[in-house]
């Protein structure tokens, strides 16, 4: 048997997805200068994958942050460290919880949605109807919802922290009785803009690229067929999760 004929292994695979997976980005950063001239379409998309998502985020954090607030509250008290909730919920949220758990959220209902777009496109001969019309689809396409979802994540992060500690607060001070001016008091003189939050700005952003960057790149890439669409929005949401999960640990560590 051939070379030529043999079946990829599974890591040969893999590695050509990512080595394919690379030279797509590099095709929707050479289409950002033609994508400016779709500003319109960049927006909607950023209204279509950041402030339509904001209902499950803005639920989430808030709940996030409750179960926080209510879990550190009984293991602080043990050691006497309850005054150090405010702090310790939000340290939690800008450096880890916050853009994690906001980009897995984000992956599961825009990345999805991005997938399952394109892909329905490719199998309904749009874009190929798009290339006999002289218009780009990596700049018509592609690229605006790349830019979308880097402009609406950290935004997303924001407000995933922000009901977070909502959250916390509602539990801590209104349900269990902590001084109010503590819980502020605490957290704003233990938080660091450029430490702190300005590590999760940098998270989202990363986390907003890759998780868009795979979502275009599986659904761009499928084959033509509903079952080609519904396997690249699954792979979307695994390949996504674990890249998030894998990358947090490297910026961690080199934001550290």
């Amino acid at each position: 048997m051939s070379n030529a004929s043999k079946p990829r292994t599974p890591l040969a695979g893999g590695i050509a997805q990512v080595g394919a997976c690379g030279l797509f980005l590099l095709s929707i950063l050479a289409a950002v200068p033609a994508s400016l001239r779709h500003f319109r379409e960049t927006v909607r998309q950023v209204w279509f994958v950041g402030a339509m998502s904001l209902t499950i985020i803005m639920t989430c954090g808030l709940f996030v942050g409750m179960v926080l607030g209510l879990q550190l509250y009984y293991v602080l008290s043990i050691f006497g460290g309850t005054a150090a909730l405010g702090t310790v919920v939000s340290l939690a949220l800008y450096r880890e919880l916050g853009p994690v758990v906001t980009a897995l959220l984000f992956a599961g209902r825009a990345g999805t949605s991005i997938t399952a777009e394109i892909g329905l496109m490719r199998a309904t001969d749009q874009l190929s109807a798009m290339e006999m019309m002289a218009v780009d689809p990596m700049a018509y396409v592609v690229t605006p919802r790349f830019l979308a979802g880097i402009v609406a994540m950290p935004v997303l992060a924001c407000v995933f922290n922000a009901l977070g500690i909502f959250g916390a607060h509602l539990v801590g001070v209104t349900w269990l009785g902590l001084d109010n001016g503590t819980f502020w008091s605490n957290m704003t003189s233990s938080v660091d803009v450029w430490k702190d939050v300005a590590n999760g700005l940098w998270k989202s952003l990363a986390f907003g690229a890759v998780v868009t960057l795979i979502a275009t790149f599986q659904g761009y890439t499928t084959p033509p067929t509903s079952e080609g669409v519904a396997y690249a929005t699954t792979r979307t949401v695994v390949f996504s999760s674990i890249v998030i999960l894998a990358l947090d640990f490297v910026m961690t560590a080199f934001l550290m």
